[in-house]
Order: C-alpha cells, then structure tokens, then sequence
C-alpha cells in the first residue's frame, strides 16, 4: 500500500499567548480529521526564534503575522506560507501575495460594546496599548471602538497607558488609576486582551471602585488564567481562533497540492462572549448595597459571613440585611450563596473535577452541603449538572462561517 506524502511544516507561533496556542490547536483539529499527513516543527519551549527560517528545507509555513519580525522574515519565503493574524481597516495593510486568515477586529469590539449597551451603561471607555508596530492588531480595535462611538455620536475615551514590567508596575497602575477615576460612572469599559483588563480590574481593586457597579469590564481572548488570576471572574470576548487555525491548515493544505491562493482574506468573526461577574452590571440604588456586593463578589468563595460583610460596610447586620430585602429581594446569605453556586457551575462546566475540591475552592462548607443547593436550586446534583453541561457542549452549533473579504 503506498502511504501518503509527509509534508514538513513550520508553525511559526508565540505559544505562550493563549490567541497563538488555540491557533495551533485548530490546525491539530484539522489534522485529526483529515488524512494529510504533516510533520510539524514548533519550538519547544514556546519561544519564537527566526534567524535561519528563510532557509529551512521544509514544505510549508504558517505563521502569526502579527508579528512584524515573522512577516519580515517570510517575505521572501520560496515555500508556501499562509498568515494567520489581526484584521485591518485599510486593506492595503496585509502582506501581499500571502493568502491571510483574520480575526475580525471590528466584530470582537462591536459584540463586546452590544453586551456592554444590553447591560444598561451608557458611558464606555476602551482599555488599548502603547502604539508600536508588534500592537497594530491593538490599534486596528481602538480604530473600531472610535468608529462605533463616532457613529453613536459620542466620544471616543481611549487610553493606552504604558507597557508594563518590574520597574514600571507602580507607575502604570497610578496611571490606571488615575484615568480610572476620571471616567463618569458608572462605565463600561473594554480592554483589548484579557490581560490588559486583569491590570485593570487589579487597579480597580486598589482604588476601591466596585466592579461592575462602578466600572463594568470585559476582556478579550477567554484565558483561562487570566480569569485564575482575578478576584471576580472576567467576562471575555471568545476569538474565533481554534476556526482560524483549521481554516489556515485547509488554506496550505491547498496549496501544497498545487492551489494559487495568493491574496486570499479570511475573517473569522467571534465565536461568542463568556459572561460573568465582572460585567453584569445591576444598578444598585443604595450604596451599602453596592458596595456589599462588590466584597462578596471578591470573597464569596473563601467562605464569608454575612457579619463579616457588614463590618466591610461599616453598618449592622440588621441594617444590611433590610437593605438587601428591599432592593434585591433576598438575604446576604442568599447573594453570598449565588456567587458560590456560580463558581460552582463554572468550574463542573470545565470538565471533569473531585466534587469535594470543588465545594471546598467555592466556599460551600461540605460536598453535601454543596449538593443539597444544586438540588434545590436546580433541581439535580452537581455530578448531573456537569455531565449535561459536558454534554451540550459536546452537541454544540457548528463552527461560525467564515466571511471572505472580497465577498
């Protein structure tokens, strides 16, 4: 039996970015379903090295554009090469003669600013980067967010802050702090990444303003560690990325049999928005409500009181508690248990996991205890719960379709 033709391609990523890893993950998607058969070269210590790339005797090239240094050092690429990266406004910005999978700036801003307009702000800001040329994906989504604002007719509040690194922290987040508190509240604000909003939300945190009351914030990308690394779980725009990368295997699996693709665009919009705590604003009509509920929204999984909840506030428990009554309809208690059951959900979503670990990490006193609330808030056991979210995400709508450029 003659065996296929092994073609030797390079993945030219940063895998340390979570954009970069689920490309990958997509062209290993498309693979897997499908009888190509690639050999793939990718640095194993997830760092980009390029010297010596225009000669490398391989068959094939995909790579993250992005990047002005990989753009430059495939320019003059004698084997195929297909670009993965942001999309532009200009159309005259993408690389010539390269066939280009985008995601789509526009989209990314436009749903984050819709979920931000559906939560009932009015006042929105957008979070970017310092401008240089590896952040234009940055700039192309603060061109977005001014487009929308000039179209609403109001004004583009746009800060870029400064990179941030060891002797900069404290300096970058005064900065933030400082832009922060000069904003009308309460706003809705978008960063351009998930780790840029975990700066964010940190610097919130410093200054005391209460996220979402004050401040509503949604991320970009979907990181699993930056929402780790957050007090209050990060809403994120979900990139279409895993979709990008199968579109960009299929794009040079074409043309390693022989296609002319040169100038073909891709964009693959967002496949969706994860929402939590951090962008579900409410309006709060009394201040010791709101401010309540941001410190139970920090610290409902490390097993507060509601006494200790009212100290923060600096008010009775009774006082507290007719607060809450009269505005939300329910106990402390009531809200500190929402929020446990809501890290509860989001971690059985994830897959499978010890239930006693999980009722221990959300705060809940035992695993039993833990179950009797899924039974009586939602009728099943954890374990039920997990194995039907498992399984809806299993029977999931078919991947976004991609929108050509030219179309």
């Amino acid at each position: 039996m003659l065996m296929p033709k092994s073609h030797r391609i390079a993945l030219l990523f940063n895998a340390n970015k979570i954009f970069d890893r689920e490309v990958i993950e997509g062209i290993a998607a498309y693979l897997s379903s499908t009888r190509s058969s690639w050999d793939l070269f990718l640095e194993e210590d997830f760092r980009l090295r390029l010297p010596g790339i225009e000669d490398w005797q391989g068959d094939g090239v995909i790579a993250d554009f992005d990047d002005p240094a990989v753009a430059a050092a495939l320019a003059r690429s004698r084997i195929p090469v297909v670009a993965v990266g942001g999309s532009y406004e200009n159309v005259n910005a993408y690389p010539a003669g390269v066939p280009y999978v985008a995601t789509d700036n526009f989209k990314l801003i436009k749903l984050a600013y819709e979920h931000l307009i559906e939560a009932g702000l009015r006042h929105f800001a957008l979070f970017s980067l310092p401008e240089a040329q590896e952040n234009r994906w940055a700039q192309e989504r603060e061109n977005a967010f001014r487009g929308l604002m000039r179209r609403d007719r109001m004004e583009a509040e746009v800060f870029r802050g400064q990179g941030t690194s060891a002797p900069s922290w404290d300096e970058a987040v005064q900065q933030q702090i400082n832009w922060l508190h000069s904003l009308p509240k309460p706003c809705g604000i978008i960063a351009v990444t998930d780790a840029r909003a975990r700066q964010l939300m940190q610097a919130c945190m410093i200054a005391g303003i209460e996220v979402p009351e004050q401040v509503a914030l949604i991320g970009i990308d979907n990181d699993p560690l930056a929402r780790m690394l957050t007090r209050i779980p990060l809403s994120s725009v979900i990139q279409g990325a895993q979709e990008m990368g199968r579109a960009a295997a299929h794009l040079l699996d074409q043309m390693l049999h022989g296609a002319r693709l040169a100038n073909t665009r891709i964009l693959v919009p967002p496949a969706g928005i994860n929402v939590l705590a951090s962008s579900k604003h409410e309006p709060a009509k009394h201040p010791h409500v709101m401010r309540a509920r941001h410190f139970i929204r920090q610290y409902a999984c490390q097993g507060i009181k509601t006494g200790q909840v009212a100290d923060y506030v600096g008010i009775s428990r009774s006082s507290l508690e007719s607060y809450f009554r009269q505005e939300l309809g329910c106990s402390v208690h009531d809200e500190i248990l929402r929020f446990r059951l809501d890290a509860a959900i989001a971690i059985l979503g994830r897959g499978d996991c010890n239930l006693a670990n999980v009722a221990l990490s959300c705060g809940f006193t035992s695993s039993q205890y833990m179950h009797s609330v899924f039974k009586r808030e939602l009728g099943c056991t954890p374990r039920a719960y997990q194995d039907q979210a498992l399984q809806g995400q299993a029977e999931a709508a078919p991947a976004p379709q991609f929108q050509h450029a030219d179309s």
